[in-house]
């Protein structure tokens, strides 16, 4: 039995593996057997569809698992000289800035730490900023402002024992599903629990809440300060506290009282119905034991830190801080983005919780580390990173398990920059990301379940995620290389690292020296651990020290805050020029985009993408719209739509749903190259940020839309993975690559407007399909029919020794094949069947004779029940998500799927009831939640 924690979202489950064999990790472990941590305090053994299916990510074909030199694989030694070499040169040549590196919250604790230390002790470059930039430094921002220190000062216990939980710009049924399943046990077990969600969609959180507050794109800052104006004119403060423990409300309330915010000037600012402000204002007054929670609705925007400070006001004048049940709490993304943090991972700190702004704590820090080279100043946030990269002045960049080309607003200008960069060098686990594809060095790397260190999840709880498989190839843990490097360049001494538990009681000491409990960052108690007690350390929540010896779950409920007289800081903020703005849309760009993440996908898919169930649920990029703008427009659901802006352009499917706002549309973060032909969504963003935190505004842009020319459909199934540079061989409008158990499933348009013009391909097709790599020379033949308007216009396939080796279908969009189905012709030969020519016709049909039982959207990945099963047990008779989890297992794992199960009990129960009452005059047993 192992023990470690999940790498997705801040969560932070612990996750408990079960071995084979004789009980130790060997190369063939697959067998392994993961769920979830029942002793683990964040999940309790729960764990969403994506920390599910963890076991199917464990040995992708698909791993980097040798060093490569500007093309060409070498061996550690021969690499590591190579990076120092190159290193030292640039250095001497241009100056310490000139270096730079770019991590990832995906990174350990223990990975983070040697990287900042090489960087901004010894290197002396500051250059060293990380993607949690990208979703959570508005928070750090404002808690900085607020509290003195980048502390969440509640614990996920306070989300079961609130009367109210007011959920902003956070969709927590997708994105933390076993948080949100606390919650929603919590309300079964309190039925006067109160869900309010403040989002512009209808996300399937919003679905689920008693009020939801569908505000104009980046209005927060409005609504929450508008509240506080509120409170303050309803009398409902704690002035006990704000006198004791509070400074600036004062000047705060009078600004306030300049501003007029009036409930109908915020209700029409907001775009909101001024009876939905009455009520959360109401409820938010009333109920003492209140927790916001907020994510990247809120953080990523150009005034985030005044949405977060705003949010902060409301709980510091209510005194409801740091108690049980109430308290402000951000969701954080990534699993490490706290420990990036702790450790100086972001260009304005330098470790420790020790920032740049006063000489005697940097004095501090090069003491402890002895540091030839300390940094002084902060240095560049990601945005001003890859700037500086584009006009030069970085000449060389170590990214770290993370895809900017992917992630970076104005991404192309990103790809632009790393591609003009005289050295790219690029450690992550996969053979092919956008990043590491225009890298000079590939690092192989350790990947989850082979690398040994620590993660710090939205609660400050610190948890162990230990190795249990042996390193694949060549591959390394992340501080190995860095500590090889470090020694490379001089450095030896200083980095004599032996193990993750070495690195850690160092981190831990430092946070403890001359810290005399004026910074909240202190894990003094964990800095004397042996190798047994850090291989076993439970999860706990720092502060660890003499006051806290077990940690401590909740703080400032005491009043005692890290700013420099002790007392908490409210933030002015004004609102005026949001109130009264105008049409501010650009009439050549008149949709207002906004992006974020869907249920079943992590960041940009080069884990999650990989396992064919979790491609299922959504698996092609796309575009919301609402339904009123498509007619207007007319567009059709399923149709190939092109977004553009000065900045790039973004071709993805169109969905038509009323959960979107009139005049906006939506889109995942999550596509790449390695899986669509222009699907990267973030190349619509551009590059602004907050100008307090350096966040990007990754949820709002301006886009035109276009329907792309109709063209024909294809549907390539094959086994291999082809490059996206094979798939431009063809002139294609559109593809999407969907991994399946046994193949992957292309997706493509072919810009074709006669069918006749397919036939004149056919033999350009076939001389494509020839040069693929799934295809053979020995024995293979290919099957080719001709027209056939029931099904599809052109079919081809090729077998060798009865295995199917490639099979394309070609027809009408629209038209959709059995990929199920013709998945699983792949898994074996096809002499097996009796009637093997009748099943090879049915294969060119794409469609096998008899019913299919796979059709249907997926709902539940976990167990792969899809809508038709659904709506089939619901018409028999099932008449809740009870009876339909006892039936099918839908609903009954992570829980994720129960919103879109609720919908389909409804949609379905009405028009059974419609055709009951039709058949006999009667009214049927409504369908309902109770079971």
């Amino acid at each position: 039995m192992a023990n470690s924690t999940c790498p997705y979202c801040g969560v932070g489950c612990g996750v408990q593996v079960r071995l084979s064999g004789a009980g130790t990790a060997t190369a063939a472990s697959a067998d392994a057997v993961l769920s979830g941590d029942p002793t683990h305090p964040a999940n309790f053994g729960r764990l969403c569809v994506k920390g599910s299916a963890l076991g199917s990510t464990l040995h992708s074909n698909n791993r980097l698992l040798q060093p490569n030199v500007h093309g060409q694989n070498c061996d550690w030694p021969t690499t590591i000289q190579s990076i120092a070499a190159s290193l030292t040169k640039t250095i001497a040549e241009h100056g310490p800035g000139s270096v730079a590196m770019y991590l990832s919250g995906q990174l350990l604790t223990e990975d983070y730490y040697v990287a900042n230390k090489l960087m901004k002790g010894f290197i002396g470059s500051s250059h060293v900023d990380t993607n949690s930039r990208l979703c959570m430094a508005s928070t750090v921002a404002g808690h900085k402002r607020a509290f003195g220190a980048d502390v969440v000062p509640g614990c996920y216990e306070d989300l079961e024992l609130a009367n109210l939980l007011v959920l902003v710009g956070a969709n927590m049924a997708w994105n933390h599903p076993v948080l949100w399943q606390r919650i929603e046990a919590a309300r079964e077990r309190n039925p006067a629990l109160k869900i309010v969600v403040i989002d512009p969609r209808i996300t399937a959180t919003a679905a689920a809440a008693d009020l939801h507050l569908q505000l104009k794109p980046g209005t927060d800052t409005v609504l929450f300060h508008g509240l506080l104006a509120q409170l303050i004119r309803a009398q409902q403060l704690d002035s006990e506290f704000i006198r004791q423990h509070c400074q600036g409300f004062a000047d705060l309330a009078a600004d306030l009282a300049k501003q007029q915010l009036t409930l109908s000037a915020i209700a029409a600012g907001c775009d909101l119905p001024l009876s939905s402000v009455t009520q959360f204002y109401q409820w938010f007054g009333q109920e003492h034991n209140t927790v916001t929670l907020f994510s990247q609705g809120v953080n990523q925007a150009t005034d985030g830190t005044d949405k977060v400070n705003a949010i902060l006001n409301c709980h510091l004048a209510t005194g409801r801080i740091g108690k049980p049940g109430a308290s402000p709490f951000s969701l954080t993304g990534q699993p490490n983005a706290m420990g990036g943090r702790e450790v100086g991972g972001l260009a304005n700190q330098l470790a420790a919780h020790i920032d740049f702004t006063d000489p005697a704590k940097i004095a501090l820090v090069q003491q402890f580390w002895q540091a030839p080279n300390i940094a002084t100043k902060a240095g560049y946030k990601a945005v001003e990173l890859f700037e500086a990269v584009a006009r030069g002045e970085i000449k060389a960049i170590w990214i770290m398990a993370t895809n900017p080309l992917v992630s970076m607003p104005d991404a192309d200008a990103v790809k632009a920059a790393l591609a003009a960069c005289p050295l790219v060098i690029v450690s992550d686990i996969y053979q092919h990301t956008d990043t590491l594809d225009i890298a000079h060095i590939k690092l192989p790397a350790l990947g989850w379940s082979e690398k040994d260190g620590t993660v710090t999840n939205s609660e400050r709880r610190i948890s162990r995620q230990q190795a249990f498989q042996p390193a694949p190839g060549q591959a390394k843990a992340d501080w190995q290389i860095i500590c090889e490097v470090a020694a490379a360049m001089g450095f030896a001494g200083q980095f004599t690292f032996a193990n993750a538990a070495e690195i850690f009681a160092e981190h831990a000491a430092l946070s403890a020296f001359h810290n005399d409990g004026n910074r909240a960052f202190d894990l003094s108690g964990l800095s004397t651990l042996s190798a047994a007690q850090y291989q076993n350390l439970a999860p706990t929540q720092w502060p660890v020290n003499a006051e806290n010896p077990a940690g401590r779950q909740r703080l400032f409920a005491d009043g005692r805050f890290y700013t420099p007289n002790g007392r908490a800081n409210f933030i002015a903020i004004d609102v005026r020029a949001l109130l009264q703005e105008k049409a501010t849309i650009d009439s050549n760009k008149p949709w207002l985009l906004n992006s974020g993440r869907i249920r079943d996908q992590w960041h940009s898919m080069t884990r999650t993408g990989a396992v064919p169930a979790l491609m299922q649920h959504r698996s092609e990029p796309f575009v919301v719209m609402h339904p009123a703008d498509a007619a207007a427009e007319g567009l059709r659901d399923g149709q190939l739509v092109q977004l553009t802006n000065l900045l790039g352009a973004m071709r993805a499917r169109l969905e038509i749903s009323e959960a979107q706002r009139r005049g906006e549309l939506f889109v995942p973060m999550h596509w790449t190259a390695q899986f669509s032909q222009q699907a990267r969504c973030d190349v619509l963003f551009a590059a602004n940020v907050d100008p307090v935190s350096g966040q990007p505004a990754l949820k709002l842009s301006q886009v035109t839309l276009e329907a792309v020319p109709a063209g024909l459909a294809l549907w390539l199934f094959c086994p291999q993975i082809l490059s996206p540079q094979q798939l431009a061989l063809l002139p294609l409008a559109y593809w999407a690559r969907v991994p399946l158990n046994h193949c992957q499933v292309y997706r493509m348009v072919l810009p074709l407007q006669h069918k006749a013009d397919l036939f004149q391909l056919r033999a350009e097709l076939l001389q494509w399909l020839a040069q693929l790599p799934c295809s053979t020379t020995a024995a293979a033949t290919a099957t080719v029919e001709s027209t056939d308007e029931r099904a599809f216009d052109y079919r081809a396939a090729a077998l060798s020794d009865n295995q199917l080796q490639w099979l394309l279908l070609c027809g009408a969009d629209g038209i959709a094949p059995d990929e199920a189905w013709l998945d699983s012709c792949f898994a074996g030969a096809l002499t097996v069947e009796t009637r093997a020519v009748e099943r090879r016709r049915q294969l060119l049909q794409g469609r096998p004779a008899e019913a299919s039982t796979a059709s249907g959207a997926l709902i539940c990945s976990c167990f792969q029940v899809r809508s038709s099963s659904i709506e089939q047990a619901i018409i028999a008779g099932a008449q809740c998500t009870k009876s339909l989890g006892e039936q099918l297992r839908c609903g009954t794992n992570c829980g994720s799927c129960l919103p879109e199960i609720r919908a389909l009990l409804a949609k379905t129960g009405a028009k059974t009831a419609a055709k009951t009452v039709a058949a006999t005059g009667t009214t049927p047993i409504q369908i309902s939640e109770v079971a």
